[in-house]
């Protein structure tokens, strides 16, 4: 339940004054409803009735001749570092909000939550309850672009549970916000998993189909989801009005394909009944940081699966998300069979580079709280992370467009997306090395970096715990401009991320472009010629894993400490996992000198 306090009441106000004025606004009415001399406790019973309670009656509704005031009951010894912002512009990027919340402190996670309004609202949780404060007093009736943004503390699930709280019934289903909830034997919400669930399949229906997937009294989807051991949750009740709905599959890679293509025949074969003339589609949601990778390398992976599956694909364009739109639309053409077949490259494709990304924050030994919306590195509309709600936690993920699969401490990007799992950090982390990093940046966008009076470059060096120097220019018509990044990987991927964010946010990469720059790194010269691998075989690979550009320049000489440089040419990810693949290299090749180094054991003498 979501308590809301109802304050600058009229004594003469009674319980029946209030549950006709929520009546009146449509508001679901309170069973529970705890009136005082002057005000009143009220339960809502879920977050988005209570957002739309604030909205609809805080500062705007007025009983017996006083306008009433409506807001989150949060005792003050319970309010922590988390906080929840109204009102956002619906259009507003990314960028913008990371820029506007980091100004308060350390954001650990962001959360969007779904509602009914026209506009954005996240859940915020800061890295301290003075910064959580500093950002309540600033950002309250604070305008973005003519919005005047409301802000309010919100119960913290993850700060420490007052004494004696009560335990958390067992067993019982789940509410996921307002979509149907279908689970077959591999699905279903009760129970913590251990192992981190696969990428779900997410695809668009069209709207008038939807009730021909889930059957008479839900026994189609209950029969599919069975079928294929999965859990399938149609998210109906979201953007009403709108064409298409979305429907989110989690199973297995083999279950997802599975269940959709049930669901394209269950589609194909309604149209035929219908008569409806309009082609069906396969449409594939997929969050936009993964779809280059996707796309390829001049397009070849896309052409590919193309060729392979007789399908015609095409993808949506960039300027199409926002703060509500992380995710873009995949869509295949061609028979049930050959849409099915390209689903599986599709997603095996998607799937991949989900897994490097995963695999880019596991070799950096990230601490807790290092979140990747903090950053803003993400070339479009980004999605907003999720507070960790522990193991056990029951809430459902909730997103712009319904159900975001980068949101939810079930979802499988919760490690990667928001605190790492349990488990994934150590309870000491070692003594980091310190690495230097070159990076190359547009000429003109060292002005925006740098800040005023050097504040920017300043703040951004605190933030990463990284030293950030720019080098001069090499002559007075260069178009880059090498940035020196020194510190541990961890300090090296705020700061690289928070450049990258800083470009687009800056408009010096246009709205269809993907920020893309060279970094540079120094390895030891015994070691260049294993990162580039016999035949060129080892670099072919990081780039194929990788995406990025990798280029070992063979007529280079060593410096005076006998190192030479490597050039990594892509997005954000891309060169992450690139820098971090080479480093492994590098690591490889100095304890296997270090071994050979090392005077053999004594030999033992026997008496």
């Amino acid at each position: 339940m979501n308590k809301l306090y109802v304050g600058n009441l009229s004594p003469t106000v009674t319980v029946e004054d209030l549950k006709q004025l929520f009546d009146e606004r449509k508001l679901p009415v309170a069973d529970q409803v705890l009136l005082k001399t002057g005000y009143a406790f009220v339960d809502f019973p879920d977050q988005k009735w209570a957002i739309k309670a604030i909205e609809t009656l805080s500062g705007k509704a007025e009983l017996h001749g006083k306008v009433i005031e409506v807001d989150y009951s949060v005792p003050k010894k319970l309010r922590s570092r988390k906080i929840q912002i109204r009102n956002i512009p619906p259009q507003l990027q990314w960028e913008v909000l990371d820029s506007l919340l980091s100004d308060h402190g350390s954001v650990e996670n962001v959360e969007q939550v779904n509602t009914d309004t026209d506009t954005a609202v996240v859940n915020v949780t800061y890295a301290t309850k003075e910064e959580a404060k500093e950002a309540l007093e600033k950002l309250t009736g604070h305008t973005v672009e003519d919005h005047s943004l409301g802000v309010s503390y919100i119960l913290d699930a993850d700060a420490s549970p007052p004494p004696q709280a009560p335990k958390l019934q067992r067993g019982g289903r789940a509410r996921t916000g307002d979509h149907l909830d279908y689970s077959g034997a591999a699905g279903g919400p009760g129970g913590a998993r251990q192992r981190q669930p696969e990428l779900p399949l997410r695809i668009l229906v069209p709207t008038q189909f939807v009730g021909a997937i889930i059957g008479k009294e839900g026994l189609t989807i209950k029969n599919l989801t069975k079928e294929t051991q999965s859990k399938v949750d149609i998210h109906r009740k979201e953007n009403a009005g709108a064409a298409e709905k979305a429907i989110t599959i989690h199973s297995s890679p083999e279950g997802c394909s599975s269940a959709c293509q049930k669901i394209l025949h269950i589609m194909e074969k309604e149209a035929n009944d219908t008569n409806s003339a309009e082609e069906v589609p396969l449409k594939i949601l997929a969050h936009n940081s993964l779809v280059g990778r996707l796309i390829g390398k001049e397009g070849r992976n896309l052409k590919k699966i193309e060729q392979d599956t007789g399908t015609k694909i095409t993808i949506s364009s960039l300027q199409d998300l926002t703060i509500y739109n992380p995710e873009r639309t995949i869509t295949v053409r061609g028979g049930v069979e050959e849409c099915c077949n390209a689903e599986v490259e599709i997603m095996r494709k998607l799937r991949e580079a989900y897994e490097n990304d995963i695999a880019t924050l596991n070799q950096t030994n990230l601490i807790p709280g290092l979140n990747l919306n903090a950053l803003g590195i993400f070339s479009s509309g980004v999605p907003l992370l999720p507070s960790s709600a522990g193991p056990h936690s029951l809430q459902g993920p909730a997103s712009s467009a319904g159900y975001n699969p980068f949101l939810g401490t079930s979802s499988p990007m919760a490690g990667l997306y928001g605190p790492p799992p349990v488990g994934n950090v150590p309870h000491q982390l070692p003594v980091l090395e310190q690495e230097v990093v070159y990076l190359f940046i547009p000429t003109q966008a060292v002005g925006a970096l740098i800040g005023k009076k050097g504040q920017h470059i300043k703040e951004l060096a605190r933030f990463a715990g990284a030293s950030i120097k720019i080098a001069p220019a090499d002559s007075p018509d260069s178009s880059e401009r090498m940035v020196i990044i020194t510190g541990p990987p961890e300090a090296q991927f705020k700061a690289q991320g928070r450049i990258f964010g800083k470009l687009k946010e800056e408009n010096f990469f246009t709205a269809k472009e993907e920020v893309k720059l060279e970094t540079q790194i120094k390895v030891p010269s015994c070691a260049a010629g294993r990162v580039i691998g016999k035949g060129g075989k080892t670099v072919n690979e990081l780039q194929n894993l990788t995406s990025a550009e990798v280029i070992v320049p063979r007529d280079q000489a060593p410096d005076e400490n006998d190192e030479v440089f490597v050039k990594i040419f892509g997005h954000f990810f891309a060169s992450q996992t690139a820098q971090r693949k080479i480093r492994e290299i590098i690591q490889q090749v100095k304890q296997q000198e270090q071994k050979q180094h090392q005077p053999p054991p004594p030999a033992h003498q026997s008496k």
